[in-house]
């Protein structure tokens, strides 16, 4: 399965022990994990500032994530109604990747998972149900 990792997710993976760290692992293993350049830097900027990671972690993180397929920063970023503004960017980006999951845990994304149909967008548990079927 192609499966989109956003911001949060990522942070939760690299940052904590866990599910998501679970997820990731599991993801890598079997299925083909894919981002964007509008998530790694968001990812690095969360990582260096805001958890105080140490360089040498976050880019060893970025150099894992880079051996797989990164989508350019869109033109622009969808066309739809959220929040928050970077969300309809990493959304774009998702799309784009023609990725069948986006995995997140990120509320606002959660909740329009509605209105994109193209794609599932399902938390790291939700993700964790659907390969345990």
């Amino acid at each position: 399965m192609k499966v989109f990792a956003d911001t949060n997710f990522l942070v939760s993976a690299f940052a904590t022990r866990g599910l998501s760290a679970d997820v990731f692992q599991v993801i890598l293993a079997e299925h083909q994990i894919m981002t964007g350049e509008f998530v790694l830097t968001e990812l690095q900027r969360v990582l260096t500032t805001k958890l105080k990671v140490p360089a040498k972690i976050v880019r060893e993180a970025e150099q894992l994530l880079r051996r797989h397929h990164i989508e350019p920063v869109p033109d622009q970023p969808l066309e739809i109604k959220v929040r928050d503004e970077d969300d309809r960017w990493v959304l774009e980006s998702a799309l784009r990747t023609g990725a069948e999951v986006l995995i997140t845990g990120d509320k606002d994304l959660l909740d329009i998972s509605e209105k994109v149909t193209e794609l599932k967008i399902v938390s790291p548990r939700m993700f964790w149900e659907l390969i345990q079927k």
